[in-house]
Formats: structure tokens, C-alpha cells, sequence
């Protein structure tokens, strides 16, 4: 049994639950409440699992419910969910011992997903806190400066605000200290830009930005896993931008109010967002169908691998469309960009989206079961947002009751964890066969 709990497999969703443990006791102090009595158990389990998946979700106005110590416990919440706690846990031993042991190293590139060598988890793990806390400064920086000279914020206020958003941008969560969220700055290029690209260069993972960093001036030197993230990702914000645009310009209770130059800012927002930003600066729920349906599909795609954001990641989806492509073509291998990918990792590919599709479907049901009256598209865009961590949503959260929200915490959990983390973490028997049974081929199709 022992052995079993220290796998580095089973250590990090245990990990997990935890610190979500901690969060919701901290946040059912009554320090952390804004208004008179203490917060409700599910309110506070809610909000911590949120916080720590990097989700943004809330049962409750964030803004108004929670105090300033509530608020500065989700946003140190996010600050661990997004950087990771078994990562986190091996910097800080790093920084006391001046050394990573094996497990260390084997517990960090087991959470991360990585699929580093050990050599290289000191050094990721290091440029991860330089490149989060480095970006997190900016943004901080401009968001402040902009909320001070510009909207007349109390400097301290604008700072605050300004840390609050960037800690909250760069771990692709959604947690806001106003009410209207970003809804009053549609149209501000310096409040919206400098938080989008947080969430994107937050949802590259720092792997990526570790080679990218490396071999700066030869992208032909990248591997597979940073092509495929880097130019995936274009795509797909390529996609989601010319999708709102397109489909919400004329769309009184989206962007047909605005002018032509803040459409094209609210659309690159909400293009980018739903692959597990958090935010949004027009309301999801007015949109039209087919912008909400290409709005679930970029929330289960989600963001780069090892990153902060969710979904079943950038690579998962580009690499099983790669699959797809070689089997229609009749071809053995599945070839990016002159190297072959293995049999091992096209399985876990499409375990990944299988299994991803299975938990999102799972939860949309335990949604309709458990809530009187929900509309099936309100329940999966709620039900995607939370396994997906991407915290948007159509004001389905704030209506559900303990089951409904309980169902989402579940989703937000498996979602940031990842499905096959939660599985193997279940597993019991993980010993390989000694033996080979005889091939067989049904018919498929």
C-alpha cells in the first residue's frame, strides 16, 4: 500500500486533493467573507477546487461574496493550481537543497506531462518560475498603469487589481474582482490585450517556451511536441477569431453595438479565451448557436500540454488528426514533419480525447439529471467549461444546487488532473503482461 501512494502517478491527484482541502477550510473562515456569517461548505469547496484547477467558475459573485483575504486566497490558490503543487513542492526543495533527487525529478515530469528528460526538469522547472512570475509583472504593470491613469482607480486598488488579474490571466483562470467582469474594458486594447496574451503564452506550457527559448533562430530544430503546440495554436486562434467575428458581428447582444475597431478586439478576447482563459468582455450566453458550438469544441481542445490551461490539449487533437489523415491515405506510418510517431503515443492520444469526450458527456447528463428544466446545449457549454477548466460560462453555475455544483467540481478536478492521471491513479494493477495473445482483426467501420 505504501508503495502504491508513492508512484508519482497517484501523488499528484492526491496532491490535489489536498490543497483543495486546505483551500476550502481557509476559505470557510469568516475573515474570508465580505457580508455577515460564514461561508457555506459547497461555496467554499466550489471556489478552492475553481481556484485550484484553474477554472474561474463561481457559484457565487466572486467579487462582492469573498473579502480581501478571500480574494488573496484564491489568487494564491490559482498560483499553485496553475504552476503545479508537486512542481511548486520540488522548487521549493530545490531552492533549500540546491539539488533534485530522482523522485523529485520523476514527481515533476509526472505532473507536468511533460516528457522531459530528467536532465532537463531543474532547469524547466526554474525557467517556469522566471517566465511566470516575470509575465505575471508585466501584466500587473500595464493593468495597474491603465486602471490608475485612465479610470481614476486608487493607485493601491489598481495595483492590487492589476496582480489579481495578471496571476489570474497567465493560469488561464477567470476569477475577476468586479462584478461585470472585463465587460466594462470591451473596447480598452490596454486592459484586454496584455491579459489575453497571458492566457496564451500561459497556455503554451513552459516546455514549449523552454525549446522555443533554445532554439530561438532554427524552428526547424523544434520537436514534434513544439510544432505541433506552436502552429496548432495559431490555428486555432486563427479559428476562434475569425468564428466570433464572423458570426457575432451583426448580433445586437454581442458585438453588434460596437465599433468596427472594438468587434476586432472582443473577437480576438473571446476567439482566444474559451481554450481556458476565463474571461470574457461580452455575454456567452447571448450568443448565436453556432458560435457556442465552435466555442465548445476550441474549450475541449484547450491549450498546450504541461501548460496551465485544460481541455485535451493542442497536440492531442492536431496529433489524431494526423492519424486520421494517414489512415485515409492508406499509409503505415503517421508522419509530422519527417518523424514517425509511435504506436504508444497514438494510443494515448486518442485514450486522451476518448476519454475526455466520455467525462465532458458524463457530466452534461449528471447536469440534466440533477437540475430540474436545463436546456441540453446550457448544460454541456457548462459541463465543457468545467472539464476543460476554461471557467466561461452561461450563467448555468450560479442557478445549480449541491448536486449540479458538485457534478462540476468533479469535472473541474478530472479536468485539470487529467483523465488518465485520475485513471491510473486508480488503477491498482499496473504490471505489464508477460505473455502475448494471438492477433486478431475485427472489423471496424
Amino acid at each position: 500500500m505504501r508503495r502504491t501512494l508513492q508512484h508519482p502517478a497517484r501523488i499528484v491527484p492526491l496532491a490535489f486533493l489536498g490543497v483543495i482541502a486546505v483551500g476550502t477550510v481557509l476559505l470557510m473562515l469568516p475573515i474570508s467573507r465580505r457580508g455577515p456569517g460564514t461561508p457555506s461548505f459547497m461555496t467554499a469547496l466550489f471556489t478552492s477546487t475553481s481556484a485550484i484547477c484553474t477554472t474561474g467558475l463561481s457559484p457565487v459573485d466572486a467579487a462582492t461574496y469573498w473579502s480581501d483575504f478571500g480574494h488573496a486566497m484564491i489568487a494564491l490558490l490559482t498560483q499553485v493550481g496553475g504552476y503545479g503543487i508537486a512542481t511548486m513542492a520540488t522548487l521549493l526543495g530545490l531552492l533549500v537543497s540546491q539539488r533534485l533527487g530522482l523522485r523529485s525529478r520523476l514527481m515533476a515530469r509526472a505532473e507536468t506531462s511533460a516528457g522531459l528528460a530528467l536532465g532537463e526538469v531543474r532547469a524547466v522547472l526554474v525557467l517556469a518560475a522566471v517566465v511566470m512570475f516575470a509575465s505575471e509583472a508585466v501584466i500587473a504593470a500595464i493593468v495597474a498603469g491603465r486602471l490608475w491613469l485612465t479610470y481614476d482607480v486608487p493607485l493601491g486598488r489598481a495595483l492590487w487589481e492589476g496582480a489579481f488579474n495578471a496571476i489570474q490571466a497567465f493560469n488561464n483562470s477567470g476569477f475577476s474582482l468586479r462584478s461585470d467582469g472585463l465587460f466594462g474594458f470591451v473596447g480598452d486594447w490596454w486592459i484586454c490585450v496584455p491579459l489575453t496574451l497571458g492566457v496564451i503564452v500561459g497556455g503554451l506550457g513552459v516546455p514549449v517556451l523552454y525549446e522555443i527559448g533554445r532554439e530561438l533562430r532554427r524552428p526547424s530544430a523544434w520537436s514534434t511536441h513544439t510544432r505541433l503546440t506552436v502552429w496548432g495554436s495559431v490555428v486555432l486562434l486563427v479559428v476562434g477569431f475569425a468564428t466570433v467575428l464572423g458570426f457575432e458581428w451583426a448580433n445586437p447582444g454581442t458585438l453588434g453595438p460596437l465599433g468596427v475597431a472594438e468587434k476586432i478586439l472582443a473577437s480576438f478576447v473571446q476567439g482566444t479565451i474559451p481554450r481556458s482563459g476565463g474571461y470574457n468582455t461580452v455575454d456567452y450566453g447571448a450568443m448565436h448557436a453556432d458560435t457556442t458550438a465552435m466555442i465548445i469544441g476550441l474549450m475541449f481542445v484547450g491549450g498546450g500540454s504541461a501548460s496551465t490551461a485544460g481541455g485535451i490539449k493542442v497536440t492531442t487533437f492536431f496529433l489524431l488528426a494526423y492519424v486520421i489523415w494517414s489512415e485515409v491515405r492508406g499509409e503505415r506510418d503517421v508522419v509530422v514533419g519527417r518523424r514517425r510517431i509511435a504506436e504508444s503515443t497514438q494510443r494515448q492520444a486518442t485514450t486522451v480525447a476518448l476519454l475526455g469526450l466520455a467525462t465532458a458527456a458524463g457530466g452534461t447528463l449528471a447536469l440534466l439529471a440533477l437540475t430540474t428544466g436545463v436546456p441540453l446545449d446550457r448544460a454541456l457549454f457548462e459541463a465543457m467549461s468545467a472539464f476543460s477548466t476554461a471557467g466561461i460560462t452561461v450563467g448555468l453555475t450560479a442557478e445549480l444546487t449541491g448536486p449540479g455544483q458538485l457534478a462540476l467540481i468533479v469535472l473541474m478536478y478530472v479536468g485539470r488532473v487529467g483523465p488518465i492521471a485520475v485513471a491510473a491513479a486508480l488503477a491498482l494493477n499496473t504490471r505489464g503482461r508477460l505473455y502475448r495473445y494471438p492477433e486478431e482483426r475485427p472489423i471496424v467501420g
